[in-house]
């Protein structure tokens, strides 16, 4: 299809208003140029069609036989165009957020919680990230992020959402009553990035329970996962025991679906709620102010 041969805009819309007004003087006061301008846009748009448009008499002007026909045409070109841009400025616009979070937190905890947080923030819409790599906040990547570690995060506004605790955790069909059966089925681990001397590992929770000469357990033998909620799932299923955080699988254990058969219970690093430094919009308060209701009852006792 050939391309529209149209004039300016700037001369159809002065065209429109003359004609409309039967005057340049009050063309220009309502388009807020000069008459002057008034009069070359529509010179311009007589050259351009090749005809006359106006009759210059001394107090107004008249349309001409062709300009009574160009009129009504843009008339009503202009008035639907004033319509549909009121129309979109009435249209209530939806709110949109990105949160970050890494793949075992949105699986196991955000995700279940989706319904909540359309109830409680209905025209805000939420976009989630699924990453364990931190993203550039600062950027614009995301909104805001949920981010696992020691803290604090002194180029982000940070503030500690959920306290981790770990302890083993199995399918109720294991029939696990003590630490001492251990040895008779598989450890679950879930591979960390970064472990330090206090990461919650099965090595670590042996030498906190006192059993590091219970024969038969072997702390670095079973399966591994990259994604913690993997090993999440393969506990569910009942293939052995992991060592998971508490807050991750609170429904799983409320549900039934997974028990905390002893401990001892280990001490992990918070989860928090970062964004980047400055002023916070009512979009991202109201997801602060959301996620810090749903974290409310995850504290863990002995």
């Amino acid at each position: 299809m050939p391309g529209r041969r149209l004039p300016p805009l700037s001369a159809l819309r002065a065209f429109e208003a003359a004609a409309r007004l039967r005057s340049f003087k009050r063309a220009a006061e309502e388009l807020s140029v000069t008459p002057t301008a008034v009069s070359h846009q529509i010179r311009a748009l007589e050259e351009h069609v090749g005809v006359r448009l106006f009759e210059r008499q001394t107090r107004r002007v008249a349309l001409t036989a062709e300009a009574e026909r160009l009129f009504p045409v843009l008339r009503d070109g202009f008035d639907a165009f004033a319509a549909a841009i009121e129309a979109l400025r009435a249209t209530p616009q939806r709110r949109a957020l990105t949160l970050s979070a890494p793949l075992s937190f949105t699986a196991k905890w955000l995700v279940p919680r989706m319904a909540s947080f359309r109830q409680a923030c209905p025209g805000l819409d939420l976009r989630l990230h699924a990453s364990d790599d931190p993203v550039d906040l600062r950027a614009g990547v995301a909104d805001a992020a949920i981010r696992y570690g020691r803290g604090p995060y002194p180029d982000l506004a940070a503030e500690p959402l959920i306290e981790n605790r770990f302890a083993p955790v199995c399918s109720p069909r294991l029939a696990l009553r003590q630490p001492r059966e251990l040895p008779a089925h598989m450890l679950l681990h879930s591979e960390w990035r970064h472990p330090t001397a206090d990461t919650p590992t099965w090595r670590l929770w042996r030498e906190r329970a006192g059993l590091a000469e219970l024969a038969g357990l072997d702390v670095d033998a079973g399966l591994r996962f990259t994604d913690e909620s993997h090993a999440i799932q393969a506990a569910i299923a009942g293939h052995g025991v992991a060592l998971l955080s508490l807050a991750l699988v609170a429904d799983d254990l409320a549900s039934g679906a997974l028990v905390q058969p002893f401990g001892p219970i280990l001490d992990g690093y918070p989860h928090w709620f970062v964004r980047a430094p400055g002023p916070e919009n009512a979009e991202l308060s109201a997801l602060r102010a959301w996620l810090r209701v749903q974290a409310v009852g995850l504290e863990v006792s002995e």
